[in-house]
């Protein structure tokens, strides 16, 4: 209960407070305790009739706009309580809100003052990190005549009807005055919006409703000291408005997360108590957490945190200081000729305008660097946790496909293959919506049986991981580890159940490494019992038995029949480019139901399996056909066979590749990546890509092999534009993106920079006109009949764009469907109902994995828009950035998510050759794309401006190895000649140079700063660059010319995997010298730079007028060639520092030949002689 006495408008006002509840029964009107406190300590009191919380009162408005109730008591209660009253005094100016009234006039009958709106009688509250919740003072239960006195209409143009009010408000919580009729019209049947704010209403008025909403108002909420529920509860509770909070846009409605609720202070949720309310009486049960209003106000899954302003402002800046640096440098260069060696200057400057360009291509995908995180708790709750919808509480989280490749079994050791399937089987995901596929490129039987082993397998250690929480879950890492194994482990029974896994798995690679040999043995004693049943059936023939009989030595498998697949002596139909498809499902789909394991199951399991779900994902080995005359197209003909398979078998809306050396390293790896596609403006995602990280690299990373530079800097850069480009592994794709459909939502780039845009809605014709889409846009198909004649044209296309099967093409729609976002979402206009992917997946029969056999088929692709616009892209040897580029140019855009645990691992060439190669694949396909239709120069207007020369600097890079092979030739040649690159070491060009140089470190500190990179790790890749540069580059150039100009076709060996990481081999691959062509440049350029070295040296110090200012400018160039290649000089020397021989071979070969370059070039004093030019006898 509240009073005010106040004499003035601006003059002093008291206010009593007191724990008055509401009237028990009676006509008089309602009244509710005001969520008011005061730092003083006050009894609460308890219901009985007799106290002051049940005495009855009358409560009314007083003038002037009043906020609080006045109660009409005698001096005698006043006298009475006085104790438990609490007297506050305030000074409360006038404002719109309390203008000052008349004094009112004496009358028989209480005069009906204004009603107020619903903004103006809630207090709010809030701070820091808290949400904003209005406590509602309601002090009238009149709201009808009170509406009609103060003349309160309906706000609908041309309505002049009395206004709606549920209870003291509006309809609406906006406060929107609306009468009966119009709302009506409006609200329908519950999902019409209000007029006002353009938000559905929430209920619709109904008799039901008021009156559970009259008996809750007459129940007594008596008021609890603050100091007892500090002291129980541990919290203490503010009324003090936090002046912290983030300034809030005009534009936002706050009554959309407002919330009213009914605690012991009327409206709020300050205090939460049980049914016996609060108070010392026999009642008392004490009070409950406040329930999760956040939850309601919808969480965003993902938040984006950007690069801190102190250090990208600073690096902003430096890029334009560097780039005015490099004017300036560049300008007097060319302003500056040398003239006595104008041929040097030249070349020099070409070089330089060319770093200077290459370099502003490198730096301007770094303008927006940003940095993401997830919550996964929030993806919990709103996708696994019991709602109306989904009462049982199952996973409403969509299914996912892991695609897993392998080609040679010899170069990708089937361990290997093993403990990524095992990892991808024990990650932490909905096990009725896994499902894993693993694509045997080779045809291969060791595959398969390692295969199966691995899935017998999986029985002991998915429910090892899942019971003792284990990480990583790649078995031969997890038992690998050089760190305590009992750490955060609490269970008894961990370290028994450990020993026995730990054994198993041993038992297991013995078994996977044997296969070879137990496979050979097998088909060795199979086929001669073969030959002597040919021979003896020739003989029952009485054949000649002089003549030599045909017989091909086959593959058995374990069950005596032949292997369909690749034989180890090649046969027709099985070989490697010539075999027949096959499919085998190794773990059969799961009960959607969890099974829980029990005590008799441990003897079987190994371990103790109570409590523990025991189910395995679905795992499915697949071998696509091959046949003679058809382009298989490597990788990207293999992932797309996998596509068409899955689309049949599972139809997961979301696509996780890995490479077989990938494992998964953080088993929530999944669920941080449907974070960002499930959440708000997800459905524009087309893949999400994870950094690749690395295991069994050399403690200094010679070679630069975790490349931490692209992965870190680069690639967090591009997520800051339209999203980082695809790098073939590690990645979780939207099907439907992969089907080549559009966005829902694009936006076009016009102008200068593309600074216009344009926005276009393409999910459906009837969104936005139909010019604004292009010609080359696939609408998705209806999922169910629609009379739209455009749509049913799109459906006649399907088989054209995805070939004939009717299976592959009803599947579309159903993975673009579970693929939505929910549509309670705010600003989801296509979503799908909570809880509809709660359902058991339908069963396999052998109907589904034959139409899953004739699509892997080698000419289903045959017409088809498969390679060209559908899946993975083929024509380049990296598919991987071509498939990305062709999602962005449609629309889409991709996430870069980088989390606190690696997501994936896997292994990388150590060594040089390797390495070498391994870039030199990557560097010739760049080349391909700036030479193909894919080339950034032609992307559409809906890939943004920076994103177009983030890809366009992929394509033209390994071209800079021209330059860079000249330039590392330069000081060689200055200090033969005896010249420089200018005329001579000027003030002017040392600063320019020093500029050039600071700045670059300074923006290289920067980068450090916000990648979080190490500055051994940029240096590593500075020195790499020039060693690629000099190497791969230049040869990729040529390969990629060859190809575009006389057609030649470009073949890569895989990369060997190592199989094992025991200690005393885990390095042993670093230091195996390998010869290749590709080490040649870089050779070359060692040998004459210090031969250049020691020959300018000896020439200044005998020289009767020594350039030491040219000497010092070509010594110094030339050790910076020599600091760059200094790890690709170390690798040449083996463990032991060891040169080989063909180093010495080639140094006195080059040797030679510069000697006899430089005498005849520049020959003794004395000029030419005879012996200088050669005669005909």
């Amino acid at each position: 209960m509240a009073s005010r006495r106040a004499s003035s408008p601006a003059s002093p006002v008291t206010i009593t407070v007191c724990s008055s509840g509401g009237k028990e029964g009676g006509d008089g009107p309602l009244r509710r305790s005001i969520g008011l406190t005061s730092p003083v300590p006050r009894h609460s009191f308890s219901n009985k009739p007799d106290s002051p919380a049940a005495r009855p009162s009358s409560c009314g408005l007083s003038g002037g706009g009043a906020r609080y109730c006045s109660v009409a008591e005698n001096d005698e209660s006043h006298e009475r309580t006085s104790s438990d009253f609490v007297r506050y005094t305030v000074h409360i100016p006038p404002t719109p809100d309390h203008q000052p009234a008349p004094p009112p006039e004496e009358t028989d009958e209480p005069e009906l003052q204004p009603h107020r709106s619903f903004i103006s009688g809630t207090i709010f509250t809030g701070g820091f990190n808290c949400v904003t919740r209005g406590h509602v003072i309601e002090c009238s239960a009149e709201s009808v005549q009170v509406a009609k006195s103060a003349g309160l209409f309906c706000k609908i143009n041309g309505c002049d009807g009395e206004a709606l009010l549920k209870g003291i408000k509006p309809p609406c919580e906006c406060g929107f005055l609306i009468c009966k009729d119009c709302y009506s019209e409006c609200a329908g049947d519950g999902g019409g919006l209000c007029p006002g704010c353009k938000e559905p209403y929430g209920t619709v008025i109904d008799e039901e409703g008021e009156g559970s909403a009259s008996e809750d108002e007459g129940r007594t909420l008596p008021l609890t000291s603050i100091a007892e529920f500090n002291l129980k509860s541990g919290k203490r509770l503010s009324m003090v408005r936090s002046m912290k909070a983030p300034h809030q846009p005009g534009e936002f409605d706050h009554n959309r997360w407002l919330f009213e609720t009914k605690g012991t202070y009327g409206y709020g949720n300050a205090v939460w108590p049980t049914d016996g309310f609060g108070g010392n009486g026999a009642e008392y049960k004490g009070f409950e957490e406040p329930p999760d209003f956040e939850g309601k106000c919808r969480r965003p899954l993902t938040r984006k945190n950007a690069v801190s302003q102190a250090i990208l402002s600073p690096y902003r800046m430096l890029i334009v200081i560097r780039l005015l640096a490099l004017g300036l440098f560049l300008t007097w260069r060319i302003r500056h000729p040398n003239h006595d060696a104008i041929w040097l200057w030249g070349m020099s400057v070409a070089c330089e305008v060319w770093f200077a360009f290459s370099w502003l291509l490198d730096q301007l995908q770094k303008l927006c660097p940003v940095n993401r995180a997830t919550d996964l708790s929030v993806l919990n709750e709103r996708f696994e946790s019991p709602s109306i919808r989904n009462p049982k509480g199952r996973s409403d989280l969509p299914g996912v496909d892991v695609f897993v490749s392998t080609a040679d079994p010899e170069k990708e050791p089937p361990l290997v293959t093993a403990n990524t399937i095992l990892s991808i089987l024990a990650v932490d995901y909905p096990v009725e919506k896994l499902a894993c596929y693993l694509s045997d490129d080779g045809g291969s039987l060791l595959t398969f049986e390692a295969l199966a082993e691995t899935a017998s397998f999986a029985r002991i250690w998915v429910p090892f991981c899942r019971k003792h929480a284990i990480e990583p879950r790649n078995p031969e890492s997890y038992f690998g580890q050089k760190r305590d194994f009992l750490k955060n482990k609490v269970r008894q029974d961990f370290v028994r159940e450990r020993r026995k896994v730990k054994r198993e798995y041993d038992e297991f690679k013995v078994r996977i490494n044997s296969l070879p040999e137990s496979i050979r043995r097998r088909s060795d004693a199979y086929n001669a019992h073969e030959e002597l049943r040919s021979k003896k059936k020739q003989m029952e023939m009485k054949d000649d038995i002089l003549e030599p009989t045909e017989f091909v030595k086959a593959t058995w498998m374990s069950d005596g029949s032949h292997w369909p697949g690749t034989w180890f002596s090649a046969a027709p139909d099985h070989s490697r480019g010539d075999h027949a498809g096959i499919i085998q499902v190794m773990l059969v789909p799961p009960n959607p139901e969890p099974v829980i394991g029990n005590v008799e199951q441990e003897s079987f399991n190994l371990i103790n399996t109570t409590d523990v779900d025991i189910r395995l994902p679905m795992l499915v080995y697949v071998s696509r056909e091959k046949r003679p005359g058809y382009d298989h197209n490597k990788k990207a003909g293999a992932m797309n066979a996998l596509v068409r398979t899955s689309a049949i078998m599972s139809n997961g809306p979301f696509v996780l590749n890995l490479d077989c050396d990938h494992y998964i390293y953080n088993s929530l790896a999944l669920r941080e990546g449907m974070c960002f596609m499930l959440d708000r403006g997800g459905d524009r995602i087309c893949y999400v890509q994870f950094p690749q990280r690395f295991d069994g690299i050399d403690p200094s990373d010679r070679y630069a092999n975790n490349n931490l530079v692209f992965f870190d800097v680069t690639m967090r850069a591009m997520d800051g534009l339209q999203g980082p480009m695809y790098v073939g592994t590690g990645c979780i794709f939207r099907r439907t993106a992969l089907y080549g459909f559009s966005p829902p939502r694009a936006t076009e780039h016009h102008g200068w920079f593309g600074r216009k845009k344009t926005k276009l809605f393409l999910r459906k014709p009837t969104m936005g006109k139909k010019h604004d889409r292009d010609e080359k846009d696939i609408i998705l198909p209806p999922i169910a009949d629609d009379e739209n004649d455009e749509l049913d044209i799109e459906s006649a296309l399907l088989p054209k764009r995805f070939g004939s099967s009717a299976t592959l093409a009803a599947s579309i729609p159903i993975a673009e469907y579970q693929g939505r976002l929910l549509q309670d979402m705010p600003g989801v206009r296509q979503g799908r109902p909570a809880g509809s992917l709660a359902v058991p997946r339908e069963p396999l029969d052998a109907a589904t994995v034959a139409e899953a056999i004739s699509v892997v088929s080698c000419f289903y692709e045959d017409k088809t828009e498969w390679g060209q616009r559908v899946g993975w892209i083929y024509g380049s040897v990296t598919e991987d950035v071509v498939t990305g580029y062709r999602m962005h140019n449609r629309g889409w855009r991709s996430i870069y998510c980088v989390t606190k645990r690696d997501a994936f691992r896997g292994t990388a060439p150590i060594n040089l050759t390797d390495r070498l190669h391994q870039v030199l694949r990557w560097a010739t396909g760049s080349v391909e794309i700036f030479f193909s239709q894919n080339n950034a120069i032609f992307a559409s207007r809906r890939m943004k401006f920076l994103q177009r020369v983030a890809y366009f600097n992929c394509g033209i890079y390994p071209f800079t190895s021209i330059f860079l092979l000249v330039y590392c030739i330069l000081p060689a040649i200055s200090l033969f000649t005896g010249q420089f690159i200018v005329q001579s070491l000027s003030v002017t060009f040392l600063i320019l140079l020093l500029a050039i140089t600071i700045t670059l470190c300074l923006l290289a500190l920067l980068e450090i700063k916000w990648s979080g990179i190490t500055l051994h790790e940029w240096w590593r890749n500075e020195q790499f660059w020039l060693i690629g540069g000099t190497s791969a580059h230049p040869a990729a150039v040529l390969q990629g010319l060859l190809k575009v100009i006389a057609g030649v076709d470009i073949s890569f060996t895989l990369t060997s995997k190592p199989a094992t990481d025991d200690d005393a081999a885990a390095f042993a691959e670093l230091y195996v010298v390998k010869w290749s062509f590709l080490m040649v440049p870089p050779i070359t350029i060692m040998m004459m730079n210090m031969i250049a070295i020691a020959v300018g040296t000896a020439r200044a110090m005998y020289s009767q007028f020594p350039q030491w200012s040219r000497l010092l400018g070509g010594v110094s160039f030339s050790l910076w060639v020599l600091c760059h290649l200094y790890p690709f000089a170390k690798g040449l020397m083996g463990r032991r520092g060891k040169v080989p021989t063909i180093v010495f071979i080639w140094s006195g070969l080059l040797s030679s030949i510069i000697s006899l370059l430089w005498v005849y070039i520049s020959p003794p004093a004395g000029g030419r002689r005879d012996y200088m030019s050669f005669q005909f006898p």
